[in-house]
């Protein structure tokens, strides 16, 4: 009975989130469409846009007043030093604009990420891609959700696949490495495709490509949304996912998502048993 009603809050809480992602995608859309931001650099070197600025101003004024007791991490916040979160239980994860660097191109590959993070795992996660018109959602015990702005929604259901046959691949557009040349030549690879931002989580979860490997590192709000759906397009339950949350440290090493379990290779860290 608590675990069904712990559900339906969460159901209720997805709705809020939805409308809050959608208007913050509008946002972005506003600076896209006249391609008139400003643009600076990180201390990192990372870019950061007036489009992700205003996002997150958004997000931050409607999404804290959901739920006074939901701590919030943002890429673009100040972020807590591990003293202060390791004592959270739920907190909002948020990437406002992610792939900056696809946005700053002029593609359409970027999107707005939150995610809900309960205990380490996230268990509700909202992506937006405003350029594209769509939204993907998930929540623990519901499923994954595909969602093109004004259509109905449509469950995904992913499988894991047999790296013994062919597969297809999708990776980043913006990162890639020698690691993962030699990780592909493992596999009888039969397609790549090159995407930007969470949106390879939400190729995975709907089926469209077979696995995601990544073998450079993220930060945990560029995957928590997008991890959050590719879960729980599994038919029953969830996929196993190595990607945990509110590290002492916020970066997540290589990982890889879609293969059946201990089929990984040993040259990814973190394999999932």
């Amino acid at each position: 009975m608590k675990e069904h009603l712990t559900m339906l809050t969460d159901m209720i809480m997805l709705e809020s989130v939805k409308l809050i992602a959608i208007q913050a995608g509008e946002e972005i859309l506003r600076f896209h469409r006249t391609q008139k931001a400003w643009l600076r650099e990180k201390p990192d070197g990372s870019p950061v846009t007036e489009a992700d600025m205003a996002s997150e101003s958004l997000i931050s004024a409607k999404l804290l007043p959901l739920d006074s007791r939901i701590n919030y991490l943002s890429e673009e916040s100040k972020q807590p030093p591990y003293a202060e979160r390791k004592h959270w239980k739920r907190f909002w994860l948020v990437d406002p604009l992610d792939g900056t660097k696809e946005y700053v191109r002029g593609t359409n590959e970027f999107t707005v990420n939150i995610a809900l993070i309960e205990e380490g795992e996230p268990t509700l996660g909202v992506v937006v891609a405003p350029a594209l018109s769509v939204l993907y959602c998930a929540v623990k015990g519901y499923g994954a959700w595909k969602q093109p702005y004004g259509q109905s929604a449509k469950r995904l259901v992913s499988r894991l696949s047999d790296p013994s046959q062919p597969i297809r691949i999708v990776e980043s557009r913006s990162h890639p490495s020698p690691e993962l040349e030699l990780f592909l030549s493992t596999y009888n690879v039969k397609a790549r495709l090159k995407v930007g931002s969470s949106l390879k989580f939400c190729l995975l979860a709907e089926g469209s490509v077979d696995v995601y490997p990544r073998l450079a590192p993220t930060m945990e709000w560029d995957v928590g949304a997008g991890d959050c759906i590719y879960r729980y397009s599994a038919q029953n339950k969830s996929h196993p996912s190595s990607l945990t949350y509110n590290k002492p440290s916020l970066r997540n090493d290589s990982f890889v998502l879609g293969l059946q379990p201990g089929k990984s290779s040993t040259l990814v860290s973190g394999e999932v048993p």
